[in-house]
């Protein structure tokens, strides 16, 4: 294994699958922003999964769909990303770290425009809800915790991908539970905020490692530059 493979944040036995993953996801995203662009009412599909303007739950699981979703508010994301750069801090790995603050900020950057653009709104024209930006941005700190376990165990492309995904699944899942429990969302804003996640992170991840292989060779074209005219003038 390389110097390069094994600091990696994104695999290189899930670049293919992943950016796979990615594409599929942005496709989600764009047709979904299309249908719903404008509207402010649950569409078919919402429907079918549950009227989501009204608060569907009671104590004590309405506490705990208020304690999930206070992980996506500003206060409860700043601490998770705060515990998340450490952790990665402690296991030596600063390019995580990077990408926990770089992807999480661009997915939740990602949904904000995203929201602005569809104009998609619930409770009222001040309401913007799609993609959810609550789940998108759980989802992605996920997909990252995720992607460090699959390099620190050295997992191959088939588990991998399964334990990135389910890893993303999981996290979406339980997010978006609760953003329509708590009727904040319908549910295909929440489809549509795990979908940016996945787009969003994997690629965010590649640029992550792009950006640091290229500082890196930077670095060692100098020192061997330096190493050379340092050569030249002890042979004068």
């Amino acid at each position: 294994m390389t110097g390069r493979s094994a600091t990696a944040v994104l695999p290189p036995s899930l670049r293919v699958s992943l950016g796979l993953t990615a594409v599929l996801s942005a496709l989600v995203v764009v047709v979904l922003g299309v249908l719903y662009a404008g509207h402010s009412e649950p569409g078919t599909v919402d429907r079918w999964v549950i009227q989501p303007t009204a608060d569907s739950v009671r104590p004590p699981w309405r506490n705990v769909a208020l304690a999930t979703d206070f992980l996506g508010e500003p206060a409860g994301a700043a601490a998770l990303v705060v515990a998340a750069v450490t952790g990665c801090l402690l296991l030596r790995r600063p390019r995580a770290a990077v990408l926990v603050v770089v992807g999480a900020g661009t997915t939740v950057a990602t949904t904000t425009l995203l929201k602005s653009l569809v104009g998609r709104t619930i409770h009222g024209d001040d309401n913007l809800s799609y993609p959810s930006g609550h789940t998108a941005f759980l989802t992605a700190l996920t997909l990252v915790a995720a992607l460090i376990a699959t390099g620190r165990l050295g997992l191959g492309r088939r588990a991998g991908t399964l334990l990135v995904l389910a890893a993303a699944l999981v996290a979406g899942a339980a997010m978006g539970w609760a953003q329509v429990a708590l009727g904040a969302h319908y549910p295909t804003d929440v489809l549509g905020g795990w979908c940016t996640a996945l787009a969003v992170t994997p690629a965010t991840a590649w640029l992550v490692d792009r950006t640091a292989d290229r500082t890196a060779d930077r670095r060692a074209d100098r020192m061997a530059d330096r190493m050379a005219d340092t050569g030249r003038r002890d042979r004068r």
